[in-house]
């Protein structure tokens, strides 16, 4: 709500308010803890770097918050955060409630500002759209130095440093996540973040990465050959995941269902799975009994913005909310294959391959925030080679 980051604050909104409608409490400025710990906003900058129309001491809180709660009928606030935070509310009414004869009414209802916030989370502005195209280029641009990097012989941490460094050296001031680099048969353990194996020629190197900008997170998965040549046994498997993706991106536009995207999904990697006799029976039955589950076992998406897993309903009156512009979120199927599984062909066992990207949902359809990362068996080659 507010951008700002320091600690031991608390922003306070009264509509209406004569003397400005959004006041912050925060610390004082103090020299002497400067030099140690690094500067503060102090009142001043609050009002003039963070736009608050008023603002106070944060020691100042207990006195000032129950002047601003007299005479208010509702509070928006989320009990059960914190509890020491929800005993100073109980005693702020408290307080207010002693003055009643006085002519004071103290608020009498509490509601949970939660369900309001995320929802309005969910539609993102034109620049929180800004800053999420910028964080999915900086994340995509450290997918491109993996594959650039990448070489037999290293160590997953060693990819996962080149990863992070290409983030913070443009401008993204951590992780979104706990960084996977999955190679060979660690990428069929979904959320592998040990990233201590060596990387073997031959196999595939699974990586789960991105940054944050400025707050605003970005999510993005690559998959690709540790040696830069995929086999043709992982081609294939690659390829059916790509096909699967990029039919779920078709699906993401105005009107379509967030469940719409895994309902496209499922019945190319359920049909690629069959004709390759890694699953057997029908499409109809496999898809009834769920037997693509034993090799991709996860949703295609979940919503993005100031958290990697963002807020927001993905139902609404018990029916699958319907995607509108300005929505982000990922599309990520995959296929896992683990390793020595019965009944299948060795040659497929072992592979874990999944490809992710940030999706703006716009007017007419969508567009791919992380699009600059290669994804394509050709692309991905031609990189690697160079």
């Amino acid at each position: 709500l507010t951008g700002f980051s320091e600690p031991e604050a608390v922003a306070v909104f009264i509509p209406g308010r004569s003397e400005g409608e959004y006041i912050l409490f925060n610390r004082k400025r103090n020299p002497e803890q400067e030099i140690w710990v690094g500067h503060r906003a102090g009142q001043t900058g609050a009002l003039e770097q963070y736009g608050a129309d008023e603002a106070f001491p944060i020691e100042q809180l207990d006195t000032k918050l129950p002047e601003l709660l007299r005479d208010k009928h509702k509070i928006y606030y989320t009990l059960g955060r914190s509890r020491d935070f929800d005993n100073k509310m109980t005693q702020w009414l408290e307080e207010i409630r002693k003055e009643v004869r006085r002519g004071v009414n103290a608020p009498g209802e509490i509601s949970d500002i939660d369900q309001l916030i995320h929802e309005q989370r969910l539609i993102k502005s034109p620049a929180e759209i800004e800053l999420m195209r910028k964080s999915a280029q900086i994340s995509a641009a450290g997918h491109i130095r993996a594959m650039k990097t990448c070489r037999p012989g290293m160590f997953e941490y060693e990819i996962e440093a080149e990863l992070v460094y290409e983030f913070y050296k443009h401008g993204c001031r951590a992780t979104a996540y706990d960084s996977i680099v999955a190679s060979d048969n660690n990428a069929c353990i979904l959320h592998y973040t040990e990233n201590s194996s060596s990387l073997q020629s031959g196999s595939l190197l699974l990586i789960d990465a991105a940054g944050e900008y400025q707050n605003y997170a970005s999510d993005i998965t690559r998959t690709f050959p540790i040696n830069g040549q995929f086999t043709e046994a992982q081609k294939t498997i690659y390829e059916l995941v790509l096909k699967a993706q990029l039919a779920g991106i078709a699906a993401v536009k105005p009107d379509n269902t967030f469940n719409q995207i895994q309902e496209t999904i499922i019945p190319i990697i359920t049909q690629g799975l069959l004709e390759l006799g890694i699953l057997k029976g029908s499409l109809e039955s496999c898809i009834e009994k769920q037997s693509y589950r034993q090799f991709y076992m996860h949703n295609a998406s979940h919503w993005l913005g100031l958290d990697v897993h963002d807020v927001g309903n993905y139902k609404v009156n018990g029916a699958w909310r319907k995607l509108k512009p300005g929505m982000v979120l990922t599309v990520e199927p995959g296929i896992y294959i683990a390793p020595n599984t019965p009944d299948v062909d060795p040659k497929w066992c072992g592979m874990g391959i999944r490809i992710e990207d940030d999706v703006l949902v716009t007017k007419n359809g969508c567009e791919v925030l992380s699009a600059e990362a290669p994804k394509s068996v050709k692309d991905i080659e031609s990189l690697m080679k160079k």
